[in-house]
């Protein structure tokens, strides 16, 4: 029998799991989220849980009248990326007179050496045009995105659970997380990479549900496959969700070249749900039909859409490569074109030829920066990746210390000081008890086969196994901000279990309701525990020693 592209009468209930279990249907999981009321209820808590986030992220966010760890280099690149299409180098003393309101004679005409892609400076240097080069402009696009964040974590978490409730609970949990609270206080580019690959999973499960449910709708509900039956085809070939989903890949990695690593992980596990959906239907050989009409077009909206998203964004590269070899060609870093000083290059192709040689041998160069200049190196907070679940080693960006009594409002008893502190932290109880939940993910996708928990599995080992192999030289905890959602999901998910569904009893649900909510006050109640030391308030040297609960946190 063959598949035709009509809608029929009676639909099939497709599974939502790849091995076609006895679990909510797609339609049935995403019926909540169809009512008008329910909508309405949804996209208000949303809303509300944003604004919330939204004002703890951007609340006297200047006032850090400095530069901030790795902020030297982002918000100066960022302004000279915007001002002359590439990151130039700059004098010495740039920092200081930035600082003082002086933005002339600050950059040199030579472009700089940069290690990372632009995609993230470019949104720094956006908040730094409307908002000036000032600490709130140039932490403007962080804010920005940290709280975006949250609205795309709790439309996440509800379309996995089908549960409002539980997904306002995912967006208060990364709300009050101290980490990527911190990071969306700062003008670095950990927090781009994690919003993006947290709106990509988005826009791949999205695109799950509606893949299966336009697989319910074209296939009759009594269709029996037969052994040349494939199963809809051509009705799939446009995925609009699967093609945002490229584009976010497309600026995660452009922001920071470790998101290929997600990239690669959920484009496997994209082709395991569209085989799944295909054996739902009975088709024969799922995996290796899928891998034919799905994972290559798959490989198409996801890699090269990517692909060409992460080129245009060295598009000020590709207009001053000439710029650019000029400057570098007698450096380590050249020549990448070759013959381009020989002889004139005329004609866009031409040109746009030599531009993109030019850009390949750049890569090659940051890549030996990477994996070979590192090499050695040490740094104060550097931390091993087999601890940042745990919270091994926090990253201190701001120390103000020995303040005196009476000084900046300081009331520190006689023979103590104030200080001030900005420590890159997650919200303990968030990550300990994520680490719990995690273990029982790996269950619930293994031995449960619930696709739900796979989601969150592999977004942390993606987002986490790549660095260990390099921890032999400098890498920073703060760089788990992309793993943080994903255990966050965990979580929700175990708590989802906990509570139990429609026809679970009422004193299961109402203990699994009063766990539930007694974890997420206790990470609330932990999150303004350590208030002031994400935000720099001013404390006593003792209160600030009572925050620090182990030697390796200082």
């Amino acid at each position: 029998m063959t598949v035709v592209d009509q809608p029929p009468r009676r639909t099939t209930g497709l599974s939502t799991t790849a091995d076609a279990r006895r679990v909510p249907s797609a339609r049935r999981r995403l019926a909540p989220a169809l009512r008008d009321d329910d909508r309405f209820v949804a996209w208000a808590a949303t809303v509300a849980i944003t604004l919330l986030a939204g004002f703890l992220r951007l609340w006297q966010l200047g006032r850090s009248k400095a530069f901030l760890f790795d902020e030297t280099y982002y918000a100066k690149d960022a302004w000279s990326l915007w001002h002359h299409g590439y990151v130039t180098g700059y004098v010495p003393d740039a920092n200081e007179k930035i600082l003082s309101g002086r933005l002339t004679g600050l950059w040199t005409d030579s472009p700089s050496m940069v290690v990372h892609p632009e995609a993230g400076k470019w949104l720094i240097a956006l908040g730094e045009e409307v908002f000036g080069m000032t600490p709130f402009g140039w932490r403007f696009a962080s804010a920005v995105a940290g709280t975006l964040m949250v609205a795309v974590m709790i439309r996440l978490a509800r379309r996995l659970t089908g549960s409002t409730l539980l997904g306002c609970v995912a967006g208060l949990l990364l709300c009050f997380d101290g980490l990527e609270l911190v990071l969306s206080r700062l003008a670095l580019l950990d927090i781009f990479l994690a919003f993006f690959l947290l709106s990509a999973v988005a826009c791949l499960v999205a695109d799950r549900d509606w893949g299966r449910l336009r697989i319910a709708r074209l296939v009759p509900g009594d269709f029996r496959a037969t052994a040349s039956d494939w199963g809809p085809v051509r009705a799939l070939l446009w995925r609009p969700w699967r093609l945002a989903a490229g584009v976010c890949f497309g600026l995660a990695c452009a922001t920071k070249w470790n998101a290929i690593f997600p990239l690669a992980a959920f484009g496997v596990l994209v082709w395991t749900w569209d085989a799944g959906a295909r054996r739902a239907i009975g088709i024969r050989m799922p995996r290796l039909r899928s891998l034919v009409v799905d994972a290559l077009p798959a490989f198409c909206y996801l890699v090269l859409v990517a692909l060409v998203v992460y080129v245009a964004s060295w598009t000020g590269w590709l207009l001053h490569a000439d710029v650019y070899e000029k400057a570098l060609s007698d450096t380590q870093y050249g020549p990448y074109w070759g013959s381009y000083l020989k002889h004139d290059v005329h004609g866009f192709f031409p040109h746009l030829e030599r531009s993109l040689r030019s850009l390949w041998h750049y890569h090659h160069d940051v890549y030996a920066f990477h994996t070979k200049f590192l090499d050695g190196a040490k740094h104060t907070y550097q931390s091993t990746p087999q601890g940042w679940l745990i919270l091994n080693r926090p990253v201190g960006v701001q120390a103000d210390l020995g303040i005196k009594p009476g000084e900046q409002g300081c009331t520190a008893p006689a023979g103590s000081t104030c200080l001030r502190q900005v420590l890159l932290l997650g919200t303990p109880a968030l990550w300990w008890g994520g680490v719990l939940a995690l273990v029982y993910a790996v269950f619930g996708w293994l031995g449960k086969r619930d696709w739900r928990f796979g989601v969150a599995v592999v977004g942390v080992l993606a987002s986490w196994l790549p660095w260990i192999p390099n921890d032999d030289r400098p890498i920073f905890s703060y760089y788990a901000v992309a793993i943080i959602p994903f255990t966050i999901l965990a979580i929700v998910l175990c708590l989802g279990t906990m509570i139990g569904g429609p026809r679970a009893s009422d004193r299961r649900r109402m203990w699994g309701t009063a766990v539930a909510g007694a974890f997420v006050v206790l990470v609330i109640v932990n999150f303004a525990w350590f208030w002031p030391i994400y935000v720099g308030d001013l404390i006593t040297t003792p209160q600030w020693l009572d925050r620090i609960w182990f030697s390796r946190w200082i």
